[in-house]
């Protein structure tokens, strides 16, 4: 569980590590729906090209990207059996009893897992190239208007840059409390589902006390330096755009309208 890096940062000196942290996150959003408006393999295809550019110009390793679908790794194979046996179609490759597997379900499945894999790695470049300061400036800077309703918008993009810090922590963590327990007898690796299950609950106790007693010792130092949220408060780094982020936004540009065109001059696959 170590391995997982989603949500740390790898510290470098690329091009998407300078880039703005606000053109970071809306190039997230975007590429998030220039995904889900992929209807067949050719857009989908174009959709990965552009992922494999991107993390070439961050500087991350590939292993470390694919380290941060360990994370969801269990929900990825799940949802793509649950495809693969239950998605309907008129082509049958293979039928047994109530079991039938068809053409249709194989190309959704594994169209599924593709749309799946880029959503985790693209979200895990975000945090792998921008620190969680700098995330949360660029949240609050994109959330801005919302105060003139009173939105607490600093108080959201801090809690948010808390929970993707405190990730790998809890992360390191758990890892620490399993090797406690196996270095006391407990057996997480064999057994039936609800051994198992009953072999993870004095897991999640002392893990919650953990995580009570870290958000309390966060309070404390926060309280201790005179933390008082948005109000009076400076910085010490300015946020500007520069022309990385207008050559990340024309690029950004030309994949929405890729997609765009794909999906209305090609028919569906699936």
């Amino acid at each position: 569980m170590r391995e997982v890096s989603f949500g740390q940062y790898y510290p470098s000196q690329s091009f998407v590590h300078r880039c703005d942290p606000r053109t970071k996150i809306l190039f997230l959003i975007a590429y998030i729906v220039s995904v889900f408006l992929c209807k067949n393999f050719y857009s989908l295809g174009m959709c990965a090209l552009v992922f494999l550019i991107v993390a070439s110009c961050s500087g991350v390793p590939f292993k470390s990207l694919l380290r941060s679908v360990k994370a969801v790794l269990f929900l990825l194979v799940f949802t793509a059996i649950l495809n693969l046996f239950f998605h309907s179609g008129e082509t049958v490759l293979f039928s047994w009893k109530f079991i039938k597997i068809t053409k249709e379900a194989v190309y959704f499945t594994i169209f599924f897992a593709v749309r799946l894999f880029l959503l985790v790695l693209s979200s895990a470049i975000l945090t792998l190239t921008t620190t969680p300061v700098a995330l949360t400036d660029g949240i609050e800077s994109l959330l801005k208007p919302l105060k003139y309703i009173r939105f607490p918008v600093h108080e959201l993009a801090l809690i948010m840059s808390i929970a993707l810090r405190f990730i790998p922590i809890l992360t390191d963590e758990t890892g620490r409390i399993m090797n406690a327990q196996k270095a006391r007898g407990a057996d997480f690796e064999t057994g039936g589902l609800m051994k198992r299950v009953k072999a993870i609950i004095p897991i999640l106790i002392p893990l919650l006390i953990s995580a009570f007693r870290r958000a309390d010792e966060l309070g404390d130092a926060m309280d201790a330096r005179c933390y008082s949220g948005s109000k009076v408060r400076t910085k010490y780094k300015k946020l500007k755009f520069t022309w990385r982020d207008l050559l990340s936004a024309l690029f950004l540009g030309i994949l929405i309208a890729g997609i765009v065109l794909f999906r209305i001059y090609t028919v569906s696959l699936i």
